[in-house]
C-alpha cells in the first residue's frame, strides 16, 4: 500500500461520512459508467459542501455535472432559498439525472440544462456567487473568460482536476490537449489581475479561486 493511499484511508476514516443516498450513487457510477473516477467521492464531495456552507452562496452554477454526485453536494449545504444550476453536455444523461434529482435529499435546489457549456451560460439570467467547473479540460480558459465580466467581486470559482494526474508538471512529455490546456489555465488564473486562487493537491487537483 502506498503512503499516498494510507493518508487517504486515514483521511476518509476521519471526516465527516458519506450520507448514505450519496454512496449509493457512487457506487451506481462505478457499476454502470465509463470512466467512474470522473465522480467526486467521499472526500472532495465533503469538500465541497464544506465550502459551500462556509461561502453561503445563493446562485451555484455547476460546469459538467456527470452523475450528479458534486450537484448534490453543492446543494446540500445551501443556505435557504439558494439554488444549483448544473450543465452537462451529454444528452444521453438527462433522464437519468432528472429521476436523481426528483428523487435525492437537495435535489429540489438544483436545475439541470443539457447542452455545451459555453453556449447554454449566456443563456442563464443569473448573478453568481459560486461556479464549480469540472467539463471540457480544453476549455477551461475560455469558461472563465465568457464569465468573468459578469462577476462580482467576491464571487467564488472552484476547479478540478487542476493537476490532472500530476500531467500538468511535464507538458513537454504529457502535450495532450487536455494537459496543455489545463497546464494554461493555471498559469492564466494565477497572473490574471482580478483573480487570488490556491491549488489544492486534493485527489486530482482542485484550484480556489476569488474574483476581485
Amino acid at each position: 500500500m502506498t503512503l499516498i493511499k494510507i493518508v487517504e484511508d486515514y483521511i476518509l476514516a476521519h471526516i465527516s461520512p458519506e450520507p448514505d443516498h450519496l454512496a449509493r450513487l457512487y457506487r451506481r457510477t462505478h457499476l454502470n459508467h465509463l470512466y467512474p473516477r470522473m465522480c467526486s467521492g467521499h472526500l472532495q464531495g465533503r469538500m465541497l459542501a464544506m465550502l459551500v456552507s462556509m461561502i453561503k452562496p445563493m446562485r451555484v452554477l455547476e460546469l459538467g455535472t456527470f452523475t450528479g454526485y458534486s450537484a448534490l453536494c453543492l446543494a446540500e449545504t445551501l443556505p435557504d432559498g439558494g439554488h444549483v444550476h448544473t450543465i452537462e453536455v451529454d444528452d444521453e444523461m438527462e433522464d437519468e439525472l432528472t429521476e436523481l434529482f426528483a428523487t435525492s435529499p437537495g435535489g429540489e435546489r438544483i436545475t439541470l440544462h443539457i447542452g455545451d457549456a459555453l453556449k447554454v451560460i449566456p443563456t442563464l439570467n443569473e448573478t453568481w456567487d459560486l461556479i464549480y467547473i469540472d467539463a471540457n479540460k480544453r476549455d477551461y480558459i475560455a469558461y472563465l473568460d465568457l464569465l468573468l465580466p459578469t462577476l462580482r467581486p467576491g464571487t467564488f470559482i472552484i476547479a478540478d482536476n487542476t493537476l490532472w494526474d500530476g500531467k500538468v508538471y511535464d507538458t513537454v512529455k504529457n502535450h495532450d490537449a487536455q494537459t496543455l490546456g489545463l497546464d494554461a489555465f493555471n498559469t492564466y488564473v494565477a497572473t490574471h489581475s482580478r483573480l487570488a486562487s490556491v491549488i489544492l493537491p486534493l485527489r486530482d487537483g482542485l484550484t480556489l479561486i476569488r474574483v476581485d
